[in-house]
């Protein structure tokens, strides 16, 4: 019963990775664009002024890092830096105010340091422009 299950969940791990990383890519580009613009909801002080350290660079970094990991364009080089990113804000802003990630708001950028690390070993699926380009070559 388990070889059973083993073999059809192998079956679709390719598409649920891409789906993975759509979804996640998607969500770290909002989070880019909330910075940055506003939108699509404003996070309550408005838009970033630009040139503010750190925060409008992490969003540019956000923005442009997102839509490459959501296409699934050179998916393992952007989710190194998304991860080093999320590094970098958990021991910035959130390590500080306490241990534990719980305790200073810091589970989000810990996930997301996770899930970037996850992508850059796994790569971005099956349904990537990565796999696209990876076919032309050969």
């Amino acid at each position: 019963m388990t070889t059973n299950l083993d073999t059809r969940l192998t079956s679709i791990s390719p598409a649920v990775i891409s789906l993975f990383r759509v979804v996640f890519g998607l969500l770290f580009t909002i989070h880019g664009t909330s910075k940055l613009f506003a939108w699509p909801v404003d996070s309550g002080s408005g838009a970033v002024p630009v040139g503010t350290w750190p925060y409008w660079y992490a969003g540019v970094l956000e923005l442009v890092l997102g839509l490459l990991i959501m296409v699934g364009l050179f998916t393992r080089i952007a989710a190194i830096v998304a991860a080093g990113q999320m590094a970098f804000a958990y021991f910035t802003q959130h390590q500080p105010k306490g241990l534990f990630p719980i305790e200073n708001g810091g589970e989000l950028a810990v996930l997301y340091c996770f899930g970037f690390l996850l992508l850059a070993a796994i790569g971005g699926g099956a349904y990537a422009l990565d796999a696209v380009r990876g076919k032309s070559k050969t």
